[in-house]
């Protein structure tokens, strides 16, 4: 059994709901690294889920499926750390006046 089972509706909701406390505090401290933090606890979900479905054997079970769609919720939530990440981080560039080498959510402002 997962040790983070994110098949739960309430579990996903409580993640979120701490996620999006965690981006507040990063967007009025104007620090990227509260947000690199929740960054890397996911990344480190991520690799609990993949190391438990690493070593778990059989495919055809109700675990199996579980691990996945963990593994997939954490990716979610992996992407969206990421992006809050960049634009956390040109808040707290702009803000401090210190130069950029490049903006980072550029990229992705221009294909929306």
């Amino acid at each position: 059994m997962p040790f983070i089972n994110f098949t739960n509706p309430t579990l996903i909701l409580l993640g979120l709901i701490l996620f999006l406390l965690v981006l507040y505090l990063g967007r009025e401290t104007k620090k990227a690294w509260v947000i690199g933090i929740m960054l890397f606890a996911f990344l480190g979900l991520l690799i609990g889920h993949a190391v438990e479905f690493a070593t778990f054997a059989s495919k055809g079970s109700q675990l199996y499926e579980t691990l996945l769609a963990c593994s997939t919720v954490d990716l979610v939530f992996i992407f969206v750390s990421f992006i809050s990440y960049l634009w956390v981080d040109d808040i707290e560039t702009k803000t401090g006046k210190k130069k950029s080498i490049d903006n980072s959510l550029e990229w992705f402002w221009n294909k929306v």
